[in-house]
């Protein structure tokens, strides 16, 4: 199969499913649960054979033209979109298959699959997006989607709440990153993402500091909004009000992290911008300690992982902001994996015992959930830092970064973070 044939269907499969479970099977929920896996199944297939073939040549159709302006949609397979995308549709398509269990008895479950879908072709889709105004609006069908998914359960006024929280403080953020790429355009041209990268003739080679400064700040600022970095992240512990099954999906590996992606995939442009990077490093640094202490005190298991995910955010922000891509991404990666299996245990034992209290559950002793336990020691161990999981190895990376071109308050902050990191996830 070729590649454009495996992008299309790697990207595609999930609208497809999206459309059918939504206009044709609303009676149907168990034939939804099937053609929603299915779509799933066959994106995670294209994600990994892509990643297999390894890097190609972008692929751009054009989309329309305005005066001198020519604006392109396409698909770009490069080292970093081909891995993430393989995360992104590894994690959805088991999200997926653990909600048929933990969602059967739910009345809208085909609404609840059909969300499911939308979300990973919006995701897949910003993922391997080649332009930046196509990023633009992938990244804002995302944000729509996880409005639907935080309050799916509309009729709790607290999930209604909670959903349109999220939505307005993450479009607070979403007005800078539009002003910044607005200027992209104003200053290069165009939105083609290589083009923009290029050593030779891109965005850095062809304006002043100051103007690259702004730009990277005003997307920095939309980054702050998705990825719930202080001062935007009140949202995220209260997005803990849709099924734990989003919880998992949306606020560890793929919605939340979608900003640090972004900062990644234009990683030369902040690379060149020394303020920029310079502001990052500080609010990421207080984001990781000031969630770390919140993750210590709250009793409900979720927004204990919600806040963890906050910190963990300001940790791989913090790598890219001291100089390494390679840690960033690393933890990224990571992180997207341990931090779902830790919301899908804390799925298990919240249904099983009925209650989100820490304290409740553990006075249970955890009695007939002896795998459930052993996957949260797993998940635990891998968010501490324990060895040899792995989260010990990318945060590791991390602290190497930050004592070569962070500075020593930042390495040992991060040092204080981690130490927090372990106290409350044993706590937990």
């Amino acid at each position: 199969m070729d590649t454009t044939t495996l992008i299309l269907a790697t990207t595609f499969a999930p609208f497809a499913g999206f459309v059918i479970a939504i206009l044709f099977l609303h009676r149907a929920p168990q034939l939804a649960q099937v053609v929603v896996t299915a779509s799933a199944a066959v994106a995670l297939g294209g994600a990994v054979q892509l990643w297999l073939n390894g890097p190609a040549e972008p692929l751009r159709y054009l989309w329309f033209t305005s005066g001198a302006i020519d604006l392109y949609f396409g698909f770009l397979l490069d080292g970093l979109n081909l891995m993430f995308g393989v995360a992104v549709a590894l994690i959805t398509l088991c999200v997926i298959v653990y909600s048929i269990g933990y969602m059967a008895d739910d009345p809208s479950k085909t609404r609840y699959f059909a969300l499911l879908a939308f979300f990973e072709w919006a995701m897949l889709s910003f993922v391997y997006a080649v332009d930046l105004l196509q990023s633009f609006i992938f990244w804002e069908l995302v944000g729509l989607a996880s409005f639907f998914l935080i309050g799916f359960w509309y009729q709790k006024p607290s999930a209604a709440e909670a959903a349109r929280k999220a939505f307005l403080m993450t479009r607070i953020g979403d007005v800078g990153l539009l002003i910044g790429v607005l200027l992209v355009m104003m200053t290069a041209g165009h939105f083609d993402i290589p083009g923009l990268l290029d050593p030779d003739v891109g965005l850095v080679t062809r304006i002043a500091p100051a103007t690259l400064t702004a730009i990277t700040l005003l997307i920095f600022v939309g980054i702050v909004g998705k990825s719930a970095q202080f001062p935007l992240h009140t949202w995220l512990p209260d997005a803990m009000e849709g099924p734990t099954p989003v919880s998992a999906l949306l606020h560890s590996a793929t919605m939340v992290a979608a900003g640090v992606f972004l900062m990644a995939r234009l990683y030369p442009l902040f690379l060149a911008a020394e303020t920029t990077r310079s502001v990052i490093l500080v609010v990421a640094t207080i984001t990781a300690l000031l969630a770390a202490t919140m993750a210590m005190v709250d009793r409900d298991i979720k927004k204990v992982l919600a806040y963890s995910s906050i910190s963990q955010l300001g940790f791989m922000l913090m790598a890219l902001a001291a100089g390494s891509l390679f840690a960033g991404v690393f933890h990224l990666i990571t992180h997207a994996l341990f931090k779902a299996l830790l919301f899908l245990c804390s799925g298990l034992f919240i249904h099983h015992f009925a209650t989100n209290d820490l304290e409740q559950i553990g006075r249970s002793g955890g009695r007939g959930m002896r795998l459930t336990t052993i996957g949260l020691l797993i998940g635990g161990g891998a968010l501490a830092g324990v060895p040899p999981l792995s989260g010990f190895f990318s945060k590791e990376e991390i602290f190497a970064t930050l004592g070569h071109g962070g500075g020593s308050a930042f390495t040992i902050a991060a040092f204080a973070a981690a130490f927090l990191t372990a106290y409350y996830t044993f706590r937990m």
